[in-house]
This record gives structure tokens, sequence and C-alpha cells, in this order.
């Protein structure tokens, strides 16, 4: 028999690791004395705690380990637990190849313009949401303003309560001045009644790449020009048509220096 601490040195694994194990039920004393309660080991139990760190660093958790030790096992079950983890590692490692290519894109730009960037993209996932929409091909943007009073009073008349800031979807396919297919829309929590030129649909989940602007709408360009550097040296493209989500706008202030908009462009990876 070996104390605790003769098989700590033996294993190379600490006191406390091999209390927590204890505890667990990973791997339990051979013998503990009622009276002192000192925990006495075997050198035969180095076996199943060598296969306790050897699953261990695979990265599985204690939990799945102590799964893995059941007697009872299939060889099929072991497998598909170890396929699960080689999945989720195989992700995290696309994850830092990915995150890798952003740095590499960074430093580019740092080296190419000698500044700091003025706008800082991030990649993110925006979950899907029912909105409710009116979707128009207006002369010229300036009438998206008229579109989203519109809107407004479509909800006022149905009493349906937003549930988010605005958005401007914009589908054209390249960037217009004139005859624009633009979409205002708004969150909600419940479905528009029919029978008004309002109707509500959900927005996909999408990955995008976004900026957030603050100041007057007619200075937005550059933080649409970020956002579209951003993109090839970083793998991406568009992959659907740009939002604009109107975090303060003229609902909320009369000064446009105060408004602050984010700028979603959806993505895909580039092939």
């Amino acid at each position: 028999m070996l104390k605790i601490g003769d098989f700590s040195k033996l294993s190379l694994v600490s006191v406390k690791t091999l209390r927590h194990y204890d505890e667990l039920g990973l791997l339990k004393p051979a013998f503990v004395d009622h009276f002192t309660g000192y925990r006495y080991y075997t050198a035969a139990q180095l076996g199943r705690l060598n296969r306790i760190l050897a699953l261990k660093d695979l990265g599985l958790s204690l939990e799945e380990i102590g799964i893995l030790l059941q007697e009872d096992l299939s060889v099929e079950q072991i497998r598909g637990m170890l396929r699960l983890r080689q999945a989720e590692a195989q992700s995290h490692l696309q994850a830092l190849q990915a995150q890798i290519q952003r740095v590499e894109a960074r430093l580019r730009q740092l080296e190419e313009e000698g500044v700091k960037p003025m706008y800082d993209v991030v990649l993110k996932t925006v979950p899907a949401q029912r909105v409710a929409y009116l979707r128009r091909v207006l002369p010229t943007y300036a009438g998206v303003g008229e579109l989203f009073g519109e809107l407004f009073a479509y909800l006022n008349r149905l009493e349906v309560r937003p549930d988010g800031p605005t958005i401007l979807i914009m589908h054209d396919p390249e960037c217009r001045d004139e005859d624009v297919d633009v979409e205002v829309a708004i969150p909600v929590a419940t479905a528009v009644p029919s029978g008004t030129p309002l109707a509500d649909r959900v927005l996909p989940q999408v990955q995008v790449a976004c900026v957030v602007y603050q100041g007057s709408y007619e200075g937005i360009g550059a933080a649409y020009n970020a956002v579209m550097a951003w993109l090839e040296p970083n793998g991406y493209k568009i992959a659907a048509p740009c939002r604009e989500n109107y975090l303060i706008s003229p609902g909320d202030t009369t000064d446009p220096a105060q408004f602050v908009t984010e700028i979603q462009v959806p993505v895909e990876k580039a092939s």
C-alpha cells in the first residue's frame, strides 16, 4: 500500500488532483483508514490513473472520462465519443486558423496604412428574428425616412409593438443611387395581422461582418469601405443583402452626430 503522498510522487499527479478524482469516483483509494482518514493506493492503480491522464490529454472532460471508464461500455460507444471529440477539436482548429488569418490581415493593414484603423470590423452571428416590414423600389435613398414613417403608422394602427431597433435591408446586388430596392423592417414578437401592405417574416440566422458607425448618414460610406476592405484579406465574401441596424436614430435624437448605426454585411467563406 502507498500513502497518497507517495502515490502522488510516483505518478507525478498532485495530492489535490488525486483527492478530486476520488470525489468524482474516477480513482477511488484502495483503502481508507476510517480512524485517520488517510488514503492508500496500490501500484496496480497506476494503470487506471494513466488511462485517465491519457483521455484528459485528448481534451475530454472529467465527466466524459468517467463514462469511458465504465466497464460495460461497448467499443462502438467508445468510438462514437472519440469521434465526437475529434470533430470538436477540428472545429476548434478551424476557428483558430480563421483567427490567425484575421490577425495577419490586421497586421498587413497596419503595415500598409501606418495608422490605427478607424473602424474595427467584428465577425458575429445574428440570430433569426421575426420582423414586420415594407419593401419598395424608391427613387433614391432619401425616401427611406418616409418609408419608415409608413411602417410605424401601420404598426400603431395594428397595435403591434416593436421589439428592437429598426433595420434597413438593401436588396440591390450592386451599389445604386437611383431606383433602389429597399426593405424597412423592425423586430416584432408576434405575427402581423393580414389585410394591410404590412407583412412579417423571419430573417434567418446569419453570420455578418459588422462595424459600428456614429454620425450623420452622409458620412457612412467610409464605414462601408472599411467592411468591404476587410472581406477579401480575411477570406470572406458577401452572402446576402447588406443591413443597417439603427441603434440610435432620428426617432431617438435630433442631433445627427449622435446617430449610431451598425452596418451588417452577411458573409460566407470564400472558396
